[in-house]
């Protein structure tokens, strides 16, 4: 039961926020801790796929967030060098609503509803360690404070301390891949779709965010160079532009464009073998942090924040519903993260017989049965948590 309990929530991103508002609407009183001084997000972009925005749509922000974020119509695979077309998936069924948001756009809308619910944030507050004791989970902050909180939620990512508090320090794997990030102002607006550019070794997607003039890029390349993992590591343009000079001029000129661009090194985490324990669970990336593959990290936090409120809601002991909900939400998760791990091949394919016979039958399953090919991850998509 979920009437009145109080509840701690360590992250204010896409899944702590989520889970914030979802658990308030069952009647608990949600805290928020919440390492920077205030709620924001860096400028990039995320798709939410249909199952993602039913949860949405349970919160009743789905909406509201459909009037700052553009619908996508089609997924288009594009050969590197000409850009000719090698399979396209529509996306106008509407009953299976895809948005291309703006992070920054998704994170604001849900603090404010977290304010307008009375969920309280707590900014500036840093979490070094979590254990737990025999009565609380004890929260320790980086300035040495000790705190003590019943249920306590950790959404705060791949580095949660509380990960390490529920299972043994995992080595992350580099994947010998890494990314460049970034928006792209343009001067006209971009047909709502999202391309994907694939090459030997590289791939580089792209689709337009709020109104269509703003670009999201994310440009992956194959490398035996190590790159720091983490979202906020600068490069220089010109390095990422230099890494596509042979892609078709569509795409190269875009990329010369661009001022502002981040780096990261994409390693492999395993899925956390151990989710929950009396009063403390893991939810999104502190749980199952995916590759860029698949575009479901945003989209697997929401589903996680509404099951477990459901699971807590309907279990009349804690336990029980933490036990449930990672019952429930571990099988698909590792799925989906297995999913992403082997799409990166299929973008990356080198020259040659297999590369050739690969296009080959996608081309000729979009003419016969498209269908075949945009069904395939449909137990990703359709999926339905709310249900």
């Amino acid at each position: 039961m979920l009437i009145g309990q109080e509840v701690t929530i360590v992250g204010g991103g896409i899944g702590g926020l989520s889970a914030a508002l979802a658990l308030a609407a069952r009647g608990a009183v949600v805290t928020v801790l919440e390492q920077a001084p205030e709620i924001t997000e860096v400028g990039a972009g995320i798709q939410i796929s249909p199952n993602g925005w039913r949860v949405l749509q349970a919160l009743g922000l789905a909406e509201a967030l459909a009037a700052l974020s553009p619908r996508s119509q089609a997924v288009r695979l594009r050969d590197f060098r000409r850009g000719a077309e090698v399979f396209t998936m529509p996306l106008t069924r509407p009953d299976q609503p895809w948005h291309l948001v703006h992070r920054a756009d998704l994170v604001g809308l849900l603090a404010r509803e977290c304010a307008a619910r009375g969920v309280t944030i707590r900014l500036g507050v840093r979490v070094s360690a979590i254990t737990q004791g025999p009565m609380a989970t004890e929260v320790t902050l980086a300035d040495g404070t000790v705190e003590t909180h019943g249920l306590t939620i950790a959404a705060d990512g791949l580095h949660s301390p509380a990960r390490l508090a529920l299972n043994p320090k995992s080595r992350p794997f580099f994947t010998g891949q890494v990314a460049w990030r970034c928006t792209i102002p343009v001067d006209e607006p971009m047909a709502p779709e999202a391309h994907v550019f694939m090459g030997p070794g590289r791939h580089v997607v792209r689709y337009p965010l709020r109104d269509r003039l703003l670009v999201n890029i994310v440009a992956v390349e194959e490398r035996d160079g190590w790159a720091a993992e983490g979202w906020n590591h600068r490069d220089d343009p010109a390095r990422m532009a230099r890494a596509f000079t042979d892609f078709c001029p569509e795409l190269r000129d875009l990329l010369d464009r661009a001022e502002d661009v981040f780096l990261w090194g994409l390693f492999r985490h395993p899925v956390a073998q151990v989710w929950q324990d009396d009063r403390l669970a893991l939810l999104g990336d502190a749980a199952h942090p995916t590759l860029p593959f698949l575009a479901q990290g945003a989209n697997m936090a929401l589903e996680d924040a509404y099951v477990l409120a459901r699971c807590l809601s309907e279990e009349p002991e804690t336990r029980e519903g933490l036990a449930r909900y990672e019952a429930l939400r571990r099988p698909r998760c590792a799925r989906i993260v297995q999913a992403a791990n082997d799409n990166a091949e299929n973008y990356h394919l080198r020259p040659g017989p297999f590369r050739f016979a690969a296009h080959t039958a996608l081309r000729a399953a979009q003419r016969v049965a498209p269908h075949v090919v945009a069904g395939k991850f449909d137990w990703v998509h359709r999926f339905d948590v709310t249900a």
